[in-house]
């Protein structure tokens, strides 16, 4: 496989990726709050799982435009 295959789908996983932390963060949060420590620093963390799921989504993006301009 040449490195412009790889690269697009290499991307197309980190978007997957970061859908899948979308997914996923309603069902992590409930176990969470159960947590003590965690208590009262929920919207913090939801933030942090948000901004990471839409990084690896943009990094994705990137990844797509880059193999396809080249």
């Amino acid at each position: 496989m040449d490195k412009k295959k790889f690269a697009f789908f290499y991307g197309i996983i980190l978007i997957a990726v970061g859908l899948g932390v979308i997914y996923r963060i309603p069902e992590v949060m409930l176990k969470v709050e159960e947590i003590e420590f965690f208590a009262k620093k929920l919207l913090l963390l939801k933030i942090c799982f948000y901004i990471l799921a839409g990084m690896l989504m943009i990094a994705g993006g990137i990844r797509i435009f880059k193999s396809h301009k080249s």
